[in-house]
């Protein structure tokens, strides 16, 4: 088959293990983000496979009508930017599953919390220009931990939070309540007392139409002046504009973002670089060599067991029964 790798930003997928597995298909990697349509349409059109990074890249009707060799789109984890319906009709199939990126992530916002606590960062940047200590940082243990969806990243910082010697309020669904309890967590009485209790709040939700702007203006505003706001799942979970409104009002006083409204950001252009209360990473939660040969070595396995005529993880069965 003609497989098309789309988006690797670091250039990493030809140095996985994992893309051995291609040996004997002709495999392009595209290391850049191609945003006009008409010449990512172009660059596509001699392809019968589409691997994905993510959501990098929207798959629509309109483009699929100009790909007329696909035949099979392949990723792993939530597909939002994919219109299903479209490919079905079309007969392309599309293979995804959840590979579980818990541990990564987790890691990743515990680093976040620990650099922003003590300005770690602004420390590296004031030594590198000659100046020793120019900041009292904060001390964890005894602070409030809020965590806001306790699924199983949730969990995990949670568990980062009592090594700590933190104490732990959770907030979420009553599937995410229930794990929360069940654990020993406390249960916050609602949303914004859970904001308005914590020292740290951190955010673990999917993103769904139902969490969009879930993390509102008042929810931060409500937030303690020293308080720490942690998102390293989707930026689209806070309602627009609130954040960096709220950062200017002084509640939060911090936040810790890896991630952004657009992404990639590669121009500077996101005012929340240039704050000296923010501690910023561009969306590497989930970006491990170990993570990569697991996202990618199963999507190139839904590939081949495709090309095999036996497909693995297709979320639209119906597309099968389409000729292109």
């Amino acid at each position: 088959m003609r497989i098309a790798i789309l988006d690797d930003y670091l250039e990493a997928v030809g140095s996985l293990r994992a893309f051995g597995r291609l040996a004997g298909h002709e495999a392009v990697v595209f290391t850049d983000r191609e945003q006009d349509r008409d010449r990512l349409a172009e660059r596509l059109a001699p392809f019968e496979a589409l691997v994905l990074t993510r959501e990098r890249t929207r798959i629509d009707a309109a483009l699929l009508d100009r790909l007329p060799a696909l035949r099979v789109i392949s990723q792993t984890g939530v597909i939002p930017h994919i219109d299903v319906p479209a490919c079905t009709e079309r007969g392309v199939a599309v293979c995804t599953v959840r590979t579980g990126d818990s541990t990564t992530t987790a890691e990743l916002t515990w680093g976040l919390v620990l650099a922003s606590m003590r300005y770690i960062p602004q420390e590296l940047e004031a030594l590198r220009a000659g100046r020793w200590q120019t900041r009292l940082g904060r001390g964890l243990r005894g602070l409030t931990l809020g965590i806001l969806g306790y699924g199983g990243i949730g969990a995990i910082v949670a568990g980062f939070g009592r090594a700590f010697g933190m104490h732990v309020l959770a907030w979420g669904r009553e599937g995410s309540l229930a794990r929360a309890r069940a654990d020993g967590v406390e249960v916050a009485a609602s949303q914004r007392d859970l904001f308005e209790r914590s020292d740290v709040v951190s955010v673990h939700l999917r993103m769904l139409p139902e969490t969009s702007g879930i993390v509102t203006a008042a929810d931060l505003a409500a937030m303690k002046p020293d308080a720490l706001f942690v998102n390293t799942s989707r930026a689209a979970l806070v309602e627009p504009g609130a954040l960096l409104a709220a950062l200017r009002a002084g509640r939060p006083g911090y936040a810790a973002v890896d991630v952004y409204d657009r992404e990639p950001v590669d121009d500077r252009s996101d005012p929340l670089l240039s704050m000296d209360n923010v501690v910023c990473s561009p969306h590497v939660g989930y970006v491990t060599r170990d993570r990569f040969e697991i996202i990618y070595g199963t999507a190139f396995d839904q590939v081949l067991a495709f090309a095999n005529g036996s497909p693995l993880n297709v979320v639209n069965p119906d597309a099968l029964r389409t000729v292109r």
